[in-house]
C-alpha cells in the first residue's frame, strides 16, 4: 500500500502539470486534442468534442497534445486558434503553465499540511545525544561513555538547546586531538564528568568514535487558523524552493562528485513508501518537494523540456521568426532521446540498488 501511495502521489503531480498546460490552453481557446496520463496501452480512453482523454498503463509521464502537426486533423492549417498560429505570449503561457501549475499545487499542499496534519518540527533540549558508540576501540568506548548519554558540557562550553549544538561538540572534540577534554554526562537521572582524550584521525583532527545526534523530541506544530495555515505555508514554501534551487546549483557546480546523488523514478517511489510506511503525514511535504523539483527541472533551457521551448520562443522573438522546423525537430528529438536514456540508466540503476533486488544475487 505505501508503495501505491508513492505512484500515486507521482502521478497525480504529472496530472497537475499536464493540467496545467491543457487548462492554459483551453482558456485561451486553443485546439487541444490530446490529454493523456501516462505512457505505454491505453487503459481508459474518452473521446470529448474536440480533445481525447486518456490514462495509459506506465503512470510515469504525460502529454498534453495539440493538432498543429497532426496529420488525421481536420482543422485547417491557417486557423488562429492553432497553437502554433498564437503570438509568442499566448504560447508561453501555455508552455509554462504546467511549471506554474506545479509551484501552486506544492504551495497548496504545504498549507493544507500545516492546517491538518501539522509540521514536523524538533524540541530541542539542552546537550548533545549520543546515538551510537562505534566500536569497542575507540576512545568514547574507553572512558565509559555509552549510547542514549547526553553531553551537557564540553571543555567547559555548556551545549544549548539548539540546532547548534552537534557542531559545536564537533568542532571541540575536533580541534583538540590527543588533549584531555572534560565531559559533563547525563544519564538518565545521574550527571557527572568524564574525562576523555580524542584520537587523532588520518586529516589530523580529534575522534572520539561515537555518532551524534540533536537531544529533544519530534513534535508537530499546526496553524492556529486558516489564514496562519496560508502564511506559514508560505514560508515552508519559500524555504524548500531555496534549499532545492541551492541543491541543484551544487549539482551543476560539482557534479562529478555529487551526480550519483540524482534520483529516477525507482528511487523516487522507494523514498515515497518509505515515507507512507513510517509517517503519512509527511506524505505532503514530500508530495510539495517533488512537485517544486519538477517545476525547476521543467523550466531548465534543455531541449524536450518546457525551458527548451521556451528557449526556442526567445530565440523566434530575438530574430522576429522562428528557427527553421527541421532544426527544432533536430534539437528536441535529439534531447527526448537523452533523456529517454538518462530516465533508463536512472531507472536500471535505482532498481539495481533496492534492498529486495540485491538479495535475489546473494
Amino acid at each position: 500500500m505505501s508503495v501505491l501511495a508513492a505512484i500515486a502521489v507521482l502521478a497525480m503531480l504529472i496530472f497537475v502539470h499536464e493540467l496545467g498546460h491543457f487548462m492554459a490552453a483551453r482558456l485561451q481557446g486553443i485546439h487541444v486534442n490530446r490529454f493523456s496520463i501516462g505512457f505505454g496501452p491505453i487503459l481508459w480512453k474518452y473521446q470529448g468534442p474536440e480533445t481525447e482523454y486518456a490514462i495509459r498503463g506506465i503512470p510515469l509521464g504525460g502529454y498534453v497534445g495539440f493538432p498543429d502537426d497532426d496529420p488525421e486533423s481536420e482543422i485547417p492549417p491557417d486557423d488562429p486558434n492553432l497553437l502554433r498560429n498564437r503570438p509568442i505570449l499566448d504560447r508561453a503561457i501555455v508552455i509554462s503553465a504546467g511549471v506554474i501549475a506545479n509551484l501552486i499545487f506544492a504551495y497548496l499542499l504545504l498549507v493544507g499540511q500545516v492546517a491538518t496534519v501539522g509540521v514536523q518540527d524538533f524540541d530541542y533540549q539542552p546537550g548533545v545525544k549520543i546515538a551510537q558508540v562505534m566500536s569497542e576501540e575507540t576512545a568514547a568506548h574507553r572512558a565509559g561513555i555509552q549510547a542514549e548519554d547526553i553531553i551537557l558540557q564540553a571543555d567547559g562550553e555548556e551545549l544549548g538547546a539548539s540546532a547548534q549544538a552537534v557542531r559545536s561538540l564537533m568542532e571541540i572534540i575536533q580541534t583538540h586531538p590527543e588533549q584531555v577534554l572534560e565531559l559533563q554526562v547525563q544519564r538518565q537521572d545521574e550527571t557527572f564528568r568524564v574525562p576523555i582524550s580524542p584520537e587523532r584521525d588520518d586529516s589530523g583532527k580529534g575522534i572520539i568514535g561515537v555518532q551524534l545526534a540533536p537531544h529533544g523530541t519530534l513534535i508537530r506544530h499546526r496553524a492556529e487558523s486558516i489564514p496562519a495555515a496560508f502564511g506559514e505555508g508560505a514560508v515552508e514554501f519559500q524555504r524548500i524552493t531555496v534549499l532545492t534551487v541551492q541543491g541543484f546549483g551544487q549539482l551543476i557546480r560539482n557534479f562529478r562528485e555529487t551526480a550519483d546523488q540524482v534520483s529516477g523514478p525507482v528511487a523516487i517511489v522507494a523514498i515515497g513508501a518509505n515515507i507512507a510506511k513510517s509517517d503519512a503525514g509527511n506524505l505532503f511535504r514530500f508530495a510539495a518537494l517533488i512537485s517544486i523539483n519538477l517545476a525547476i527541472i521543467n523550466i531548465l533551457p534543455l531541449p524536450a523540456l518546457d525551458g527548451g521551448q521556451l528557449a526556442f520562443l526567445l530565440i523566434e522573438g530575438l530574430r522576429g521568426k522562428p528557427l527553421p522546423t527541421h532544426i527544432q525537430d533536430g534539437v528536441m528529438q535529439t534531447g527526448l532521446m537523452l533523456l529517454l536514456g538518462l530516465g533508463i540508466f536512472l531507472i536500471v540503476r535505482d532498481t539495481a540498488n533496492l534492498g529486495w533486488v540485491q538479495q535475489l544475487f546473494q
